[in-house]
């Protein structure tokens, strides 16, 4: 059997690669370019090991310096899964 060609439209971005503006707080850690979500989570995890902001009993839990509060809604700490929450807050 052959393969029909067809004409495909260009593929619309998911969730995770559609380009968004970072909040001021947000721009804070990440930049202020423009960024798809993965690159976003990408960014924030080099700045939580950069600073070595995960709890060492509890790699899942972030804890908070300046930067980071008020991103977490002033939150001390909060873990990974919930991070993705604030972030979608702070991307427009």
């Amino acid at each position: 059997m052959e393969k029909k060609m067809t004409d495909t439209a260009p593929k619309k971005p998911n969730g995770l690669q559609a380009v968004l503006q970072p909040s001021a707080a947000l721009a804070g850690v990440v930049g202020s370019a423009k960024l798809s979500r993965g690159e976003v989570v990408s960014k924030m995890w080099a700045y939580i090991k950069q600073h070595n902001l995960q709890n060492p009993a509890n790699k899942r839990e972030i804890i908070s310096d300046d930067k980071l509060r008020p991103i977490f809604d002033g939150k001390d700490s909060v873990n990974m899964f919930e991070m993705n929450k604030h972030l979608a807050k702070h991307l427009s």
